[in-house]
């Protein structure tokens, strides 16, 4: 299989989403979040995010979401009290959606199309928090460099928190004959390429633009952030999975896995 350059492949995923923001919205979910969206107090943000949240500290605060999607997080993160959100994200099918929603909000959220490898220059120091949440680092080809525009946007002393799912689950299939089983690297150097609709429950059997998955080890991602300027300060393993609803399989195991994590780093 031939290897797209990095521009390839963030060009093709951005596509990929872009196809695919028709799919999300075609589910019963949509409406529900039209309607909950108009509360103040609306948030889809878990507990375990909600936590971290608290402890780092969201209230009066200006906050930027990188690989906002549809901006729920976005819109949420005013629930925690944070004084401004502006979410970015390089799918613009997707932001249209985060711009309804903004609309049914009385909130005022701002939403900008940029590719994290090319961010405005308004956006470059501006922030005091930065949130990353579940299926972002995997569609990054270089995390170090990745991390190195994160820190772009924070102010000194600015913090970045992640909550993501944990890189062993990259190791397993869960639609395999023995899901269990191990069916792939740790240490996966090529990512995996997927020719359907990028949608979180079952499959939509209909081409679409390839998506590129690339597998980041832990030691990848705080490395990547070390170079960066940016001290973790935070960082915690779960036995619950914050992927989709195939990976709830892997949960509540004798030998139990780590499904997800939540990390924070302050920019030096």
């Amino acid at each position: 299989m031939d290897m797209p350059t990095k521009q390839q492949a963030i060009a093709s995923n951005r596509d990929a989403w872009n196809d695919s923001a028709r799919h999300h919205k075609d589910n019963p979910d949509w409406p529900v979040l039209l309607d909950e969206v108009s509360r103040a107090d609306f948030s889809c943000i878990d507990d375990t995010l909600r936590a971290v949240l608290e402890e780092v500290g969201v209230a009066g605060k200006e906050v930027v979401q990188l690989g906002c999607n549809n901006g729920r997080e976005s819109l949420s993160l005013y629930a925690a009290g944070a004084r401004r959100v502006v979410g970015v994200d390089q799918s613009a099918a997707f932001l249209q959606q985060a711009r309804e929603l903004a609309e049914r909000s009385p909130h005022d959220a701002e939403f900008i199309e940029a590719d994290i490898h090319h961010l405005p220059a308004a956006l470059h120091g501006r922030f005091d928090l930065a949130l990353i949440t579940i299926g972002v680092l995997n569609w990054m080809p270089d995390i170090g460099e990745f991390f190195a525009h994160v820190a772009q946007t924070l102010k000194p002393g600015g913090a970045v928190v992640i909550y993501e799912t944990h890189p062993f689950l990259e190791m397993f299939d869960p639609e395999a004959a023995d899901p269990h089983r191990l069916a792939s690297s740790y240490f996966r150097s090529e990512p995996f390429v997927q020719h359907q609709p990028i949608v979180y429950d079952g499959k939509v059997e209909q081409p679409a633009a390839a998506s590129y998955w690339f597998v980041h080890t832990l030691s990848a991602i705080f490395t990547g952030a070390m170079e960066a300027g940016l001290q973790i300060s935070h960082f915690k393993e779960y036995p619950h999975s914050n992927r989709e609803a195939l990976y709830d399989q892997y949960q509540q195991q004798t030998a139990q896995l780590p499904l997800c994590f939540t990390w924070v780093a302050v920019k030096r």
